[in-house]
């Protein structure tokens, strides 16, 4: 795959002995491509990301992926705090929920699959350690959001995907919800009670994993999905 090289110089070393066992996606929720290079490759900013993909499939490389891109900022996943130290990151050319969102063009995804595929081969990244910025900080991050095509990427053998449910499940108690949400990976509160942490968690489960209905309610579809990604990913946990 060919790249155009855009060095930043917002990165550092990963922990000794931290593998790579991680893709997290990302928007750049910015106007224009120009105006997201140029943040992510000011010193100043102290953002970064492995790579950055445009809208008519354009692909830059910015960090050296055994150097560690300081791209997901506050974030948790399975219990691990700030996963810069285990993960890739790629950042989609997109203005994002605050600057007109709007779907990822095929030029743009055909690209994410051809470089997410080249970096599972190098990567012993599990399907389910393929996720949004929004899986692993959900209370303060949107992206890549509801219109990002997931789907498109577990068919082509990138990340999970549960399908529809065969039947929906019993509006399940918050609390069990809140244990299998937090037995998939997410940082998710486990006292029982549907308050706006919970509710913020649920919203990222279902921009990834639902898409159509992003709600923040526990509900029995939410539920089946969750069961059904729980199943798909035990070979992988």
């Amino acid at each position: 795959m060919k790249f155009i090289e855009r060095p930043s110089p917002s990165h550092d070393a990963r922990p000794n002995g931290r593998a790579i066992d991680m893709l997290l996606l990302h928007y750049t929720g910015m106007q224009t491509a120009a105006i997201a290079l140029t943040r992510m490759c000011d010193a100043a900013a102290e953002v970064s990301a492995h790579y950055c993909i445009d809208e008519d499939g354009t692909a830059y490389r910015l960090v050296p992926e055994e150097r560690r891109a300081w791209h997901a900022g506050d974030s948790a996943w399975a219990g691990e705090a700030r996963v810069n130290a285990c993960s890739i990151g790629i950042e989609l050319v997109n203005p994002g929920h605050q600057w007109g969102y709007r779907p990822f063009p095929e030029p743009q995804m055909a690209a994410l699959v051809a470089l997410a595929k080249d970096i599972l081969a190098r990567h012993a990244i599990p399907p389910a350690r393929v996720l949004g910025h929004s899986d692993v900080a959900p209370q303060r991050k949107e992206d890549p959001g509801e219109l990002f095509d997931w789907t498109r990427l577990a068919r082509a053998g990138i990340g999970l995907w549960p399908g529809e449910p065969a039947a929906l499940a019993a509006t399940p108690p918050v609390m069990r919800l809140q244990r299998d949400l937090q037995r998939f990976g997410y940082e998710v509160p486990t006292h029982g009670v549907l308050d706006e942490a919970t509710q913020a968690v649920i919203r990222a489960f279902q921009r990834h994993f639902r898409p159509a209905t992003v709600t923040g309610d526990a509900d029995g579809e939410t539920a089946a999905r969750l069961e059904a990604l729980l199943a798909l990913a035990a070979p992988d946990s």
